[in-house]
């Protein structure tokens, strides 16, 4: 590959982005920590897309909502969910898609903790009829991991904590349109609310 006959600073740091990438699946063009390297694998996307290809991914880019997709070709390497971090994933997306409305596509996305609670209460699951702190704040941690969410505030346990969702959560579950993602995760959750969806898994996004 050519990137082999580039300098040794630019061998590292084509290393260190391809180890983000494959860790965090996801790279953000807005996000303070990883815009540097969504510019670096804009620069050397040939180079990227060899080396991930050679692995048995594929990088996807959507430059208009700034993110940098890593997604397996055989559909191996999947991160299997729990269902109630499906649901909060779910809830989350949704939130995302009726914040975006409301706002330009500069500005930022970013939800109250207790907005979060509301949507869960909508579905009254019997099984567990309020979302527990301790399951929010290690779901919040997990899917801070891949670049999907931030939280703006220490203790996500709070029902004023700010939670930032990144584009990326349009992608972990991909659908080509905004209004049928919609109304495709309203009816997933319709469907938990109603006792479908017992699988305790479901894949979401690549590990």
């Amino acid at each position: 590959m050519e990137v082999f006959k580039e300098s040794l600073v630019q061998k590292e740091k084509f290393r260190v982005v391809a180890n983000k990438l494959l860790n965090n699946c996801f790279i953000i063009k807005k996000k303070e920590d990883t815009r540097n390297d969504y510019i670096f694998i804009m620069q050397n996307k040939d180079l990227f897309s060899e080396y991930f290809d050679l692995l048995g991914y594929r990088i996807e880019i959507n430059d208009i909502q700034g993110v940098i997709a890593l997604t397996s070709i055989n559909g191996t390497g999947r991160l299997r969910l729990r269902k109630i971090e499906s649901i909060i994933l779910l809830i989350v997306r949704l939130l995302y898609i009726e914040k975006r409305k409301e706002l330009s596509l500069n500005e930022d996305v970013v939800v109250l903790v207790d907005e979060i609670h509301q949507k869960y209460n909508m579905l009254k699951i019997d099984a567990k009829s309020n979302l527990d702190k301790t399951i929010l704040r290690d779901t919040i941690r997990l899917y801070k991991r891949y670049n999907i969410v931030s939280n703006l505030d220490a203790d996500v346990t709070l029902s004023d904590a700010r939670i930032k969702i990144f584009p990326s959560v349009l992608f972990a579950v991909p659908n080509d349109n905004l209004s049928t993602m919609y109304d495709t995760i309203n009816e997933k959750l319709n469907r938990y609310m109603n006792g479908g969806e017992q699988n305790d898994d479901e894949e979401a996004v690549q590990d």
